[in-house]
């Protein structure tokens, strides 16, 4: 296979401004997406799990990343450098996502570059008022940070509230800093 090819199941670690992320892939979809941690053998075990009969993919070599998902990586790195880059419209595989937490991350993917929302405001925005509990469990399972950008929603009165990524509450913090976020911001409903 040449690299210009595409794999249909896959994973690649890159390398960002934070440590080693990576995505996985099946069909040109994103399977799973990972926040940047310093062990690149971590990173790479928990994706090639997400696509068991999948291959690393490397530059210019067969397992290629596939054209069509070369823009996800480029845009993870450039956002963990601090570009306000939209990641929106990355095509994730949510099928086996229940519906309660695809409609979280449906939701909290349209939160930009730079603002926050607090949980409370997911669930309101949902449908769920009352929920904003279950929309930070539901942040917790976040199969695809940070396309998914869950480090974007906050306890209520702006307070930083719970991470479950590598390094938790810190990276989280680290993560609104790289995007000049504050919590003292308007809810996306204000702006």
């Amino acid at each position: 296979m040449s690299s210009g090819m595409s794999v249909t199941s896959g994973f690649a670690v890159f390398g960002t401004p934070l440590g080693h992320g990576g995505i996985a892939w099946r069909a040109g979809t994103v399977v799973r997406s990972l926040l940047p941690e310093d062990d690149a053998g971590a990173v790479r075990s928990r994706l090639a799990a997400a696509v068991p009969d999948g291959t690393e993919g490397t530059e210019g070599a067969e397992g290629a990343v596939p054209d069509s998902l070369r823009h996800v990586i480029d845009g993870v790195v450039s956002l963990l450098r601090g570009d306000a880059v939209d990641l929106s419209e990355v095509p994730l595989d949510l099928a086996s996502v229940p519906a309660f937490q695809r409609s979280v991350y449906e939701f909290v993917r349209t939160i930009p570059v730079g603002h926050t929302v607090t949980y409370g405001d997911v669930a309101t925005h949902i449908g769920e008022p009352g929920a904003a509990r279950a929309v930070g469990r539901a942040l917790g399972a976040n199969p695809f940070a940070p396309i998914v950008p869950c480090h974007r929603v906050l306890a209520a009165g702006g307070a930083i509230g719970g991470f479950s990524g590598p390094g938790g509450v810190s990276t989280k913090q680290r993560l609104l800093a790289i995007e000049r976020a504050h919590g003292d911001q308007p809810a996306l409903f204000d702006l």
